[in-house]
């Protein structure tokens, strides 16, 4: 593994595109081949989802000093959302991706270069980072039901949002989904952007720790491999697994 590099977090991430892929193949049992299964429909499968992603993003935010051109990966990696959006309309409407993960890491990215570079070109001097990460974890809870029509963390209900935020298709990327708006895929920025800013305030606070950091840097080969290539398998990943299970 090549020296200077985080491998334990490049193991994590290949961790979670195992998990992604694993998870993605029994969707298409179920929803494609028609396989009943219980679990997976359940809230032990909604949770096992909500860990993958939860995981993705926070890690994302957390990588995001790392990249020796932030601002050009972001751009990347929307491309291949908008990509990924394209083909579902055009190629499976019944399946389509609108704002979907990739939408949500390159645009958290595209903002954080920007408050980064005008938090430097004014010259304002950097706030505490353990104020930061519980800022935007505490953010993120309270506006996790945001895109549902109220604040409040998974059901539980803290203040009903108004119905005329609710009005437009083109708040839909914020997290304000106008009437009809659906996707198979959603992750509008509100509550998902405070995520991965907590994890870039996690960076924030440790990152500048030498000791902490130097044990992040074993890790898994194989797993790694994968992290390391993350977004190819990302866009790959879902068309191999519904060719196979066309074939079988």
């Amino acid at each position: 593994m090549k020296q200077g590099r985080y491998n334990a977090l490049d193991t994590f991430r290949g961790l979670l595109l195992v998990n992604m892929a694993a998870y993605h193949a029994l969707y298409d049992v179920v929803f494609i081949k028609g396989v009943p299964i219980s679990w997976y429909t359940g809230p032990l499968g909604y949770i096992w989802q909500q860990g993958i992603c939860w995981g993705f993003i926070f890690l994302s935010g957390f990588c995001f000093r790392f990249s020796r051109h932030p601002l050009r990966h972001g751009l990347a990696v929307l491309g291949a959302g908008i990509l990924v959006s394209l083909v579902t309309i055009l190629a499976m409407p019944s399946e389509r991706i609108l704002y979907g993960v990739l939408f949500l890491l390159g645009m958290a990215g595209l903002i954080q270069c920007g408050v980064w570079w005008l938090w430097n070109k004014l010259k304002l001097p950097p706030y505490p980072a353990w104020l930061g990460l519980v800022i935007f974890i505490s953010l993120f809870f309270l506006t996790r039901g945001v895109p549902y029509g109220y604040l409040g963390f998974e059901g539980i209900r803290l203040l009903e949002l108004p119905s005329w935020l609710y009005q437009s298709q083109w708040l839909a990327p914020a997290g304000l989904p106008g009437p009809g708006f659906w996707s198979s895929d959603y992750f509008p920025l509100i509550p998902w952007l405070f995520l991965y800013l907590s994890g870039y305030f996690l960076w924030r606070l440790v990152g500048h720790n030498p000791r902490i950091m130097e044990k992040l840097k074993p890790g898994f080969r194989p797993l790694a491999f994968l992290g390391r290539h993350s977004l190819l398998i990302y866009l790959a990943h879902q068309p191999v697994l519904m060719l196979v299970f066309m074939l079988v």
